[in-house]
């Protein structure tokens, strides 16, 4: 069950991932520095206040539709929405206190509303485990994200024009996808569970928020400190690193968080620990050679992906963001599920309080004294900072299981993998970006592919037997 959701939720989002890499080929190369650097301050701030409207629905989302116990909050949700929605000019108004154009403010509130439709509904498609129209939704809105932006940026290359066309293609795929999430669901206005659905939400609502703020500060940091170019470069490399390498995680954890909540509410604790070690073991199986490899191949992903005035930035910045990611994917996919688990809260908000604070301090230094390099790597020791922190706080809550055997395993393949990518690499150099990246990434694949059955990791043995032996009954007896 695991292993299907996994796949299935690992196809969406590579096909997302595959046009957001589209759009990073195509943008780049539109967009003048600042108007690209405009958007994606843009989009930082509807991504914050998405999360701040947002959170609470989720959680209660993900405690109580997930139980598979009968409880429907599908009402309650459409009313709590309908209640936040007046705050609108609030954000608007908060957008232009940023400094963000009118245009350009009022496209990222539009933008943030048409998130929370959509992310709710899949929400709920994933508490359900309708896993298939999660990724048909998923689809859909990468599809309309590409086609509307392209459409959109050859009438005017400005950031609150692809904003705009942004928020478009999240409201047209929530809206497909509207009676199979929602069912017949009409706006209850019970206000005790509206005032409990926000007030047990809050202490994750206000983690989350600063979460966003930590992952979005340094750009605005940058923006205010150096300029919005500045903002538009590391913005670009990091996103393009943290779109390619998350997209495995999200995958993950999209189906083993569910399958640990009924876990533990059906069978105990024992057991959804052993289902949790098992889960951190795939997840970095999947997730540690790919940002290895991504930061050993940057050179070649910068020179292919990014439009020219993007590439010098990429080269450098983007090996050391790739492990700043590594260290964000235990944090959020694996060690938050801690809380998630005991119903601590008030952790998410001491994890990413410190983190925030951490960020604020480390960057605001380092930008001043090295520029756009101080937010490169004030980024990766923020995230070590929080994901050590998150790790100590585990153990007050919801004890997340460490299999250091399997773990070294997994190292000892990703280190295996390294070695003989980084020992290509400087005959890749004299190739054309292309061919050096298909070169090394089939290295990389190859020889970690074949060290990972060997040490059976993530039971791939299990896995490639059961393909084998279903590839075997298709084929008709002679």
């Amino acid at each position: 069950m695991l292993a299907k959701q996994t796949a299935i939720y690992f196809i969406a989002n590579i096909f997302s991932a595959g046009f957001g890499l589209l759009n990073t080929v195509v943008f780049t190369r539109i967009f003048a520095v600042e108007a690209f650097g405009a958007y994606l301050l843009g989009l930082a701030f509807s991504t914050l206040l998405a999360t701040i409207m947002s959170s609470a629905l989720k959680l209660s989302i993900m405690r109580e539709q997930a139980r598979g116990d009968g409880t429907d909050v599908r009402e309650t949700a459409l009313a709590t929405l309908l209640v936040l929605s007046p705050a609108a000019p609030l954000a608007y108004g908060a957008a232009r206190l940023a400094h963000f154009e009118p245009d350009v403010a009022a496209t990222s509130v539009l933008l943030a509303y048409a998130v929370i439709l959509f992310d709710t509904s899949q929400e709920l498609l994933r508490a359900e485990q309708k896993a298939a129209s999660v990724m048909r939704g998923t689809i859909l809105r990468a599809i309309l994200v590409s086609v509307l932006g392209i459409a959109c940026a050859s009438i005017a290359a400005t950031g609150a024009m692809l904003l705009a066309s942004s928020a478009l293609a999240f409201l047209l795929s929530a809206v497909a996808f509207w009676r199979i999430a929602w069912g017949a669901a009409r706006p209850r206005f019970d206000r005790a569970r509206i005032v409990a659905t926000i007030a047990n939400g809050l202490p994750l609502t206000l983690s989350l928020t600063l979460l966003a703020l930590a992952g979005m500060a340094d750009r605005f940091l940058l923006a205010g400190l150096v300029g919005v170019a500045a903002a538009g470069e590391f913005g670009a490399s990091f996103d393009l690193v943290r779109q390619a390498l998350i997209i495995p995680a999200i995958s993950i954890a999209s189906a083993f968080v569910p399958m640990t909540v009924r876990l533990l509410a059906t069978q105990g604790r024992e057991e959804a620990r052993a289902h949790l070690g098992k889960c951190l073991e795939l997840l970095l199986a999947i997730t540690l050679p790919a940002c290895v490899g991504f930061a050993l191949v940057s050179p070649q992903i910068a020179d292919l992906v990014l439009g020219p005035q993007f590439r010098e930035t990429a080269r450098w910045a983007m090996p050391v963001l790739a492990m700043a990611v590594v260290f964000q994917i235990l944090t959020q996919q694996y060690l938050h599920t801690s809380f998630l688990l005991s119903n601590r809260n008030s952790f998410y908000l001491a994890n990413t309080g410190s983190i925030l604070l951490f960020n604020l301090v480390a960057s605001t230094l380092l930008i001043h004294r090295f520029g756009l390099a101080g937010a490169v790597w004030g980024r990766l020791a923020a995230e070590v900072f929080g994901c050590a922190q998150a790790c100590a706080l585990s153990r007050l809550a919801f004890a997340m299981p460490l299999p250091l055997g399997r773990l070294a395993r997994v190292g000892a393949a990703t280190a295996a993998m390294a070695a003989a990518v980084y020992c290509l690499s400087a005959q890749a150099a004299a190739l054309p970006p292309a061919l050096a990246l298909a070169l090394l990434v089939a290295t990389g694949v190859a020889v970690y592919a074949v060290i990972a059955l060997i040490f059976d990791l993530a039971e791939m043995r299990e896995l490639v037997g059961a393909l084998a032996r279903r590839r075997a009954a298709r084929v008709p007896a002679e």
